[in-house]
């Protein structure tokens, strides 16, 4: 099974285009408060014309229902992405994925875990890395991809000690909070690719 990539907290077409271009497995769009933030629609418009082999995300956190069934509405994900106790409380088509999000030292973590899951630090979007160690030893309980604090340069470390499902990055692969860098995409997606290689 080759690694997930994903890239997240992209906002145009333009975004999309050097992401799946590059070699990305999924594409994410914030629906949270963020300064990538954006709306369901224009999502809908940056996606428009993507292959659908490539899945697409809707990240939110605690969101209510009516804001996830817009989303779900407006912009048709493939998979939701959104913190784990989130989904007691939304009703997810069998058409879509679930994603959980479990953070570091979540009360989650002591029990059962699902087959695929998210796993970054407190703070979504802000380059917080997790304990990697850790990250190793909740990656045998389940298909983790692992977030937070990636970049080019710490990949192969981290996909060497954690052995992830997958990797997510969001604000390392931006010129400035919220602007992607094609060339910082392309960076990342051939590091992940390489470290891929050599484990």
């Amino acid at each position: 099974m080759s690694l997930l990539i994903k890239i997240c907290g992209l906002r145009t077409e333009a975004d999309v285009n050097v992401a799946v271009a590059a070699g990305a497995d999924a594409v994410g769009f914030v629906f949270a408060k963020s300064v990538r933030r954006l709306t369901p629609q224009a999502a809908a418009a940056a996606t428009a014309s993507m292959r659908s082999d490539v899945r697409k995300v809707a990240v939110m956190r605690h969101p209510s229902d009516e804001e996830w069934q817009e989303v779900l509405l407006e912009f048709r994900p493939d998979v939701l992405q959104t913190d784990i106790e989130d989904f007691e409380s939304l009703a997810v088509p069998d058409t879509v994925q679930c994603l959980p999000v479990i953070r570091e030292g979540s009360p989650a973590l002591a029990a059962d875990l699902p087959d695929v899951f998210l796993y970054e630090g407190g703070n979504s979007g802000q380059g917080e890395a997790v304990d990697w160690e850790k990250a190793a030893a909740t990656a045998l309980r389940g298909k983790l991809i692992l977030a937070g604090g990636l970049n080019a340069a710490k990949l192969g470390d981290a996909i060497a000690i954690v052995r992830p499902f997958g990797v997510d990055v969001s604000s390392a692969v931006e010129s400035e909070p919220g602007v992607k860098s094609a060339a910082l995409i392309r960076e990342f997606i051939d590091a992940a690719r390489a470290a891929e290689q050599s484990t």
